[in-house]
């Protein structure tokens, strides 16, 4: 039988069929004491053989989140039904431990080290709030406006300008479109090209919040090891052979939770892979412009010739969070079907937010402040690395981004450190959460971006000696 695999681990195909049900549960496709689609009939959907639907719902049966009737075939338990009334705001079960990074981030915490966010403080803010002003007497006329659909025209022109004078990506300002956040990026696209198990490769570690949306969509994915010298290309060839993928779901830059930054040689092989097996790259750069020495690579799609390669750009998490700036470079026709899933999402990111980053991101006063908080945050990395060296923890010095991905002591796990640190108010990203298969339990993420540096060296100091009392 088939499995979906990485380098180093085995993740059979039923549990992908088993993961992609409990999605529809959760859904609410399926309700409590539904009928399930026969075994010939979900097989024939997902196009996968009768043998793997049965044994995803054999280990259903097993874990009692459905339960089968002689003679009349599956339903859902109410025990399975359980996960959906989690979302509705009812406790089914009372987990310490979150499993996911909305549910950590809603967790009140002094020290401060799951947020991926720049600490406001560091931030313009006086000169933002001029810009504010500036917007009004420019477009008095602005809160009275939608704006349209594939983005201000003028914010989207500016764009391509600063695309191609500093990454060297050639586009039309029809190739941009402008979104609420890097969030809703990923899941438009995953909504316009994805259908039930269609296969995704995505990175191992990777953005939590991509695997939850690829999964409510009902892809089967397949994890894909990055390294600190970028992937291993000889296996990832494999891997698009033998599973012919629909997108690689890729961080290549500065890389979300580990750093880590693919080499420019790397890049171009990557899009010429891409070509040979119809898959399409779909690049998240939203760490671009935080590096400490030297600027990255430019992006996949300055290599991009024939339409394979989709470029996220956020700037939420470092020029103005509030304003939940984004943009989408592709060629067409697949930018009339994201323009689309825009109409249907939201109808246009708001146009006020648009014209304030436009006028903000291009003024040479707010270029020149992100030199300084390079540096700012070059200093907050090091203070929480000196104290990670005298605790005797492992962890790569990245090249920019907020995070350090870190390597617990063989003898303590993610989820011990997490529940004594909760109650010291420190909180941080255990790693199986951004581990597709969920098995990285002795790693995780630790965001020195968001606290100052006096809450940063005093927050490491009590998750260090707390550890050590573990």
């Amino acid at each position: 039988m088939k499995k979906v695999i990485d380098s180093r681990q085995n993740h059979p195909l039923f549990r992908q069929v088993y993961d992609y049900m409990l999605n529809r549960i959760d859904r609410g496709e399926w309700t409590v004491h539904t009928k399930l689609p026969s075994i010939r009939l979900l097989a024939e959907e997902i196009n996968v053989h009768r043998l793997t639907v049965f044994k995803a719902y054999r280990s259903l049966t097993e874990d009692g989140k459905i339960y089968v009737k002689d003679k009349s075939g599956y339903f859902v338990s109410e025990e399975g039904f359980c996960s959906r009334e989690i979302q509705e705001g009812n406790n089914c079960t009372n987990n310490a431990v979150p499993t996911t990074l909305s549910e950590i981030h809603r967790i009140p915490a002094k020290y401060q080290f799951s947020q991926a966010l720049i600490d406001p403080n560091l931030l313009p803010n006086i000169y933002l709030s001029d810009y504010v002003k500036k917007v009004f007497d420019l477009y008095p006329k602005v809160m009275g406006t939608y704006a349209n659909i594939q983005g201000d025209d003028e914010l989207r022109e500016s764009l391509c300008q600063h695309y191609r004078e500093n990454h060297r990506l050639q586009l039309s300002s029809d190739e941009l479109l402008i979104t609420t956040g890097a969030q809703q990026a990923i899941s438009m696209i995953a909504q316009v090209m994805l259908g039930p198990m269609d296969t995704v490769l995505i990175e191992r570690p990777t953005y939590s919040k991509a695997i939850e949306i690829f999964r409510r969509q009902g892809a089967r994915l397949i994890a894909v090891s990055i390294k600190q010298v970028g992937y291993d290309l000889a296996e990832l060839e494999t891997v698009m052979r033998t599973y012919k993928p629909r997108m690689f779901y890729m961080n290549p830059t500065h890389h979300n939770p580990t750093g880590y930054t693919v080499p420019a040689w790397q890049r171009k092989l990557l899009v010429e892979l891409a070509e040979k097996y119809r898959c399409l790259l779909v690049e998240d750069d939203p760490f671009r412009d935080i590096y400490f020495n030297n600027p990255p690579p430019p992006p996949l799609f300055a290599y991009d010739t024939e339409g394979w390669v989709i470029y996220i750009n956020s700037f939420s998490k470092y020029i103005a969070p509030g304003l939940r700036i984004c943009a989408i470079a592709c060629r067409n026709p697949l930018m009339e079907q994201l323009i689309k899933a825009k109409s249907l999402a939201d109808n246009g990111t708001p146009l006020l937010n648009q014209k304030i980053f436009l006028h903000y991101y291009t003024s040479q006063r707010l270029q020149q402040h992100l030199g300084k908080l390079r540096i700012a945050l070059q200093v907050h990395k090091e203070i929480m690395e000196e104290e990670l060296t005298q605790a005797g923890w492992e962890w790569s010095a990245p090249e920019g981004g907020l995070n350090l991905w870190v390597k617990l002591p063989e003898d303590m796990s993610a989820e011990t450190l997490f529940r004594a640190s909760r109650e010291q108010s420190i909180s941080f990203v255990p790693g199986e959460i951004c581990d597709p298969l969920g098995e990285q339990k002795s790693w995780i993420r630790l965001s020195y971006s968001f606290a100052n540096e006096i809450l940063l060296r005093e927050g490491m100091q009590r998750l260090t000696a707390l550890s050590r009392t573990l």
